[in-house]
């Protein structure tokens, strides 16, 4: 009898263990790469709610839904380190550009953001807005990302604090040192966004009025971040003749401040600084060795994407755009402008992307050098009458880096991957400008041309590199890897059929290959095609955590 009940016994248990558990969703048959670096396996994922549960063997498992994934591989939603989805997505809410390639999530910001900002910046912002015009309802940087989350985003969003946003809230435009008030102001400024939810301080020392900060200034806003474990995050003051200096400015603030920081889309610009790469490689490094926690992050294309008012002086940008507008307006100043003008890429290097005004869209796709040519005047009096003909910068491509440099960069373990560019749908008023390729394909590319073609990188590092590493450097906590307890970005592809499709001269092609796309939990990208869902939330930085002990 004994023996009848201890059989008993093991035979429930057993029936018990195996008994299947239910979950929303299972993905099967898949191969996995969880965002390690480590070697892929074949196994099966379960999804509940908006995190993933368990993975591994569920063959007995139960999915209210169910996906086959075999022939496919599985890998953590990636992350865009830079992005300028910040208009185009109060615009078009859906991201397909950047969805399409499995982007999950746009960290925004680079020295400027969308707060905080004074009565009189949010008149400057309305003013100031191109082909997509939009209501302002919020001061805050914080108040923004709220107001893209409850009007519907299909991927996640982040964002920096622009230390020129501070500025302006604080100093205007003025070419000057802040005062320590003044400083006092922005770091105040700066520690209510982190509470809120900023990932750090971002500067873009190359445009006004980010590039008037100096050191001395930027290390104390990057302490006040780093206080609340944020990151410093640059476009660095020069990629050409001082690019090293400019890479030793950002591990200086690093070390006094004890932050980590980044370099935003590194890169030696122009023929003659192109040498300038393994140098930079090698402070960069030193630095690491030192223990010192910097990376960079990168775009895969050997073309640039900017406003066509940097090549002008420095004495004409002084202020800002509207200020420069003013100066190319005056007669008296225009033989002082065009003897002062020495283009940093020639004229046959710009290709204009991006017009204010429709009257000069008949433009797009061509080069400054062909404009010149149908306007009948030289290349420094077309820019000049352009700029002020169109009212605003004018979006352009530089094409000023090396196809060698980007391969090198690509083997770097601690870069990670940008845009640099909105995310769009290749239709509506988005048509109505063109755009850098890189909008469209810069994070696809780093597996169809670099790994598959070139075999630059292994798959398994390639998505280390979109995911995991990039979250880890956030200091976001459950994303960027497939693992149980981690919120369910989840990004479905065929490696083999991947491919950015976007040319410099058709830049409006979604990239291909990417069959499906889930954002926390709730799939955005379905067989290739969008299905309208919005699930994205507003992931805040470390300083959320920390607030209270402020």
């Amino acid at each position: 009898m004994k023996t009848l009940y201890t059989i008993f016994v093991i035979l429930f248990f057993c029936c018990e263990q195996q008994k299947s558990r239910e979950f929303d969703l299972i993905i099967r048959n898949g191969v996995i790469y969880d965002g390690s670096g480590e070697a892929p396996y074949k196994g099966d994922l379960a999804i509940s709610g908006d995190t993933i549960v368990t993975m591994g063997d569920l063959s007995t498992d139960i999915g209210i839904s169910e996906f086959d994934a075999k022939g496919l591989s599985i890998a953590p939603g990636f992350i865009n380190m830079l992005s300028w989805a910040n208009e185009t997505l109060i615009a078009d809410g859906r991201s397909q550009s950047d969805l399409r390639q499995g982007v999950t999530l746009e960290v925004m910001g680079e020295g400027s953001s969308m707060g905080p900002w004074s009565p009189s910046m949010i008149e400057e912002e309305i003013t100031s807005q191109g082909i997509i015009k939009y209501p302002i309802a919020w001061s805050t940087l914080s108040g923004y990302m709220a107001y893209l989350e409850r009007k519907g985003i299909a991927t996640n969003i982040a964002s920096f604090v622009g230390n020129g946003t501070l500025r302006r809230y604080v100093i205007g435009y003025d070419n000057r040192q802040a005062t320590s008030d003044e400083i006092v102001q922005m770091q105040s400024l700066l520690a209510q966004e982190m509470q809120e939810g900023a990932m750090g301080i971002s500067s873009s020392l190359l445009y006004e009025p980010s590039r008037y900060a100096d050191t001395e200034e930027l290390v104390a806003l990057s302490q006040v971040a780093a206080r609340y474990n944020g990151m410093y995050i640059s476009h660095i003051r020069d990629e050409g003749p001082y690019l090293i200096e400019a890479i030793d400015e950002l591990i200086e603030i690093s070390r006094r401040a004890k932050i980590s920081a980044e370099v935003y889309h590194l890169k030696a610009s122009g023929s003659e600084y192109w040498s300038k790469l393994d140098t930079a490689f090698a402070h960069i490094e030193a630095a690491r060795a030192q223990g010192l926690p910097i990376t960079a992050d990168i775009y895969t294309y050997p073309a640039s994407s900017t406003g066509l008012h940097v090549q002008l002086p420095e004495w004409v940008r002084e202020g800002g755009v509207a200020r420069a507008i003013e100066r190319l307006k005056d007669p008296s100043l225009r033989s002082q402008v065009l003897n002062d003008i020495e283009f940093e890429h020639g004229p046959d290097k710009i290709l204009f992307v991006g017009f204010k005004n429709p009257d000069l869209r008949i433009y797009l796709g061509k080069r400054l050098d062909e404009v010149a040519q149908i306007l009948n005047k030289s290349a420094e009096e077309a820019m000049i009458d352009l700029i002020v003909e169109d009212d605003s910068r004018i979006q352009v491509v530089y094409f000023s880096m090396s196809e060698e440099n980007i391969a090198k960069k690509m083997a770097k373990p601690w870069i990670s991957f940008c845009s640099d560019a909105g995310s769009f749908t290749n239709q509506g008023l988005f048509l109505t400008q063109s755009t850098h390729p890189r909008a469209y394909g810069s994070f696809i590319r780093v597996i169809g041309k670099y790994v598959r073609d070139e075999k630059t990188l292994t798959l398994e590092e390639a998505i280390r590199r979109l995911s995991s590493l990039p979250a880890e450097n956030l200091k976001i906590k459950r994303r960027g890897a497939l693992k149980p307890g981690y919120f369910a970005d989840i990004v479905i592809f065929n490696p083999e059929k991947v491919s950015d499709m976007a040319t410099f001269e058709k830049p409006h092609q979604y990239a291909t290959g990417v069959a499906h796309v889930w954002v926390n939990g709730v799939q955005v990208i379905l067989n290739g095609t969008h299905t309208g869902a919005t699930p994205g939330r507003f992931i805040k930085g470390p300083g959320w955590e920390v607030r209270d002990k402020d």
